[in-house]
């Protein structure tokens, strides 16, 4: 090979080492970009970690029955065991023993002294040697009583219609008693024990009907429960009206609302109930326009005692008390969630209130401890966000309750004024109750949750003037239609 051949293969060699060079420089190039755009995603990334880190911290205090107003069955589907006990109390450890305290008075089965029936047992011979026993004299050593039921069979009673033909020639026939009015019908107590079963014992017209079947041996169609309930109902109407009306003159009322389905939809169920009396409502709306139709002026002369919900709120009243009870489960979830001593301090505030309710004998506007408690809310209220070192960005839900309670002021402590107003709506909780344990039995309302809510206020209204809850419905099963 000459020079010149040589020469050519090595410019031809460097041409392409300076082509491979310049590809390279490219890719680094492109490479240097990309770890630059990478560099910029995982800072942008780190950057959101650190957000969501501080989100988690945020949110590590869980809403439970104890820090807010669920109901104590939600707890136990609201995070693991580890971290949310079920069915918390507000109710603080005591020193006190588990059970029973001393003073309680016990229950236990006694004996009758004047039993039903008597079997005498009297030995006829002597195991012994024999002999008979018939002649010796009889001595009582113990007794024993078991308490039963007879089967249950139903009873048919026919009533059956005769004439006379007066000498005058008027043919004068019988009356059947005003309850019978058909062919054939079932008596007051199985139309009885069917509202009894399904109003207070909460049992479905399924359950209900096995229960007829299997246990009293007589078989009753959905159908004809469901009418039952409807006739009942239809008579109870006036007594219902008379719940509204005792409500409306009432001084110190308490006033709930749960949700409930009807056939798949979201209705409403509200309360409104005194010591004395227990009125339920079936509704499609929670506005105060239920209130407004209910009670057109409103209930002026009564304290009203609530929630914060804005309808509640929004009726015409003397007066207004909200739940402490429902404040003690905000101020739980405050001092858990965002720990401002603001929260602690207004919730020892208001325990002292309902200790001091407790001990209270008598009611005077110038009563020195309830001038301090009054005092002490003014305190905690007149002061400043700056003042309080509040920060919007990590106490925001507590500035958010101190605006409502100063907007609320007025309504913490009347009860501290009046023998008769409670500091807590617990007695509308007991009466709403009802409606939660039917969904959790039954699931929905298909129909009849008007005639529910009239029976089972007049059900909870017999309970409250020490009455049997069954002889109040027998006792409107009873009205003639």
């Amino acid at each position: 090979m000459n020079l010149k051949s040589k020469i050519a293969e090595l410019e031809k060699k460097l041409s392409e080492m300076s082509q491979t060079l310049s590809d390279q420089s490219v890719m680094l190039i492109n490479q240097s970009q990309i770890i630059s755009d990478q560099a910029g995603i995982i800072a942008s990334q780190s950057l959101r970690i650190q957000e969501l880190e501080q989100l988690l911290l945020q949110k590590s205090v869980r809403t439970t029955s104890k820090n807010s107003h669920l109901p104590p069955s939600k707890d136990l589907t609201r995070g693991s065991t580890s971290e949310v006990k079920a069915n918390q109390s507000l109710r603080e450890k005591s020193s006190n023993p588990v059970g029973g305290q001393k003073g309680h008075p016990g229950h236990t089965l006694k004996m009758s002294e004047t039993p039903d029936v008597v079997e005498d047992l009297i030995p006829d011979y002597c195991n012994n040697c024999g002999a008979s026993l018939s002649q010796t004299p009889v001595e009582l050593v113990s007794r024993r009583q078991v308490i039963d039921i007879p089967p249950i069979v139903p009873v048919t009673t026919e009533y059956r219609q005769y004439s006379k033909t007066c000498s005058c020639g008027n043919c004068q026939s019988s009356s059947y008693p005003p309850e019978v009015q058909h062919p054939i019908q079932y008596g007051p107590n199985i139309q009885s024990f069917v509202v009894y079963q399904n109003v207070y014992q909460y049992m479905p017209f399924l359950r209900l009907q096995d229960f007829f079947k299997k246990v009293m041996n007589l078989s009753i169609s959905k159908g004809t429960m469901e009418n039952i309930l409807r006739r009942s109902a239809q008579k109870a109407s006036k007594a219902y009206e008379n719940l509204r009306q005792v409500v409306e003159v009432s001084f110190f009322v308490g006033s709930d609302e749960t949700g409930g389905k009807v056939n798949g939809k979201k209705n409403w169920f509200w309360v409104w109930q005194t010591a004395f009396v227990t009125y339920i409502l079936a509704a499609c709306s929670r506005s105060k326009q239920v209130i407004e139709d209910t009670f057109p002026d409103g209930l002026p002369q009564s304290i009203v005692c609530s929630d914060r919900l804005a309808a509640q709120l929004s009726t015409v009243s003397k007066g207004t008390q909200i739940c402490l009870v429902h404040l003690l489960r905000d101020l739980n979830f405050l001092i858990e969630k965002e720990k401002t001593p603001w929260a602690t301090q207004f919730k020892q505030l208001l325990k002292d209130a309902m200790q001091l309710k407790r001990e209270l004998t008598e009611y005077k506007a110038d009563d020195e401890k309830v001038k301090a408690i009054e005092q002490r809310a003014d305190d905690l209220l007149k002061s400043t966000f700056e003042e309080l070192e509040w920060t919007k960005e990590n106490q925001h839900k507590t500035m958010t309750f101190y605006k409502g309670m100063i907007k609320l002021r007025h309504a913490l402590f009347p009860f501290l004024y009046h023998a008769e107003v409670l500091p807590d709506n617990n007695g509308s909780e007991r009466a709403i109750r009802p409606i939660k344990v039917k969904m959790k039995i039954s699931g929905q309302f298909k129909s009849l949750q008007n005639e529910f809510a009239i029976l089972r206020s007049v059900v909870d209204s017999a309970i409250k003037n020490g009455q049997s809850p069954f002889e109040a419905i027998k006792a409107i099963v009873n009205i003639p239609t």
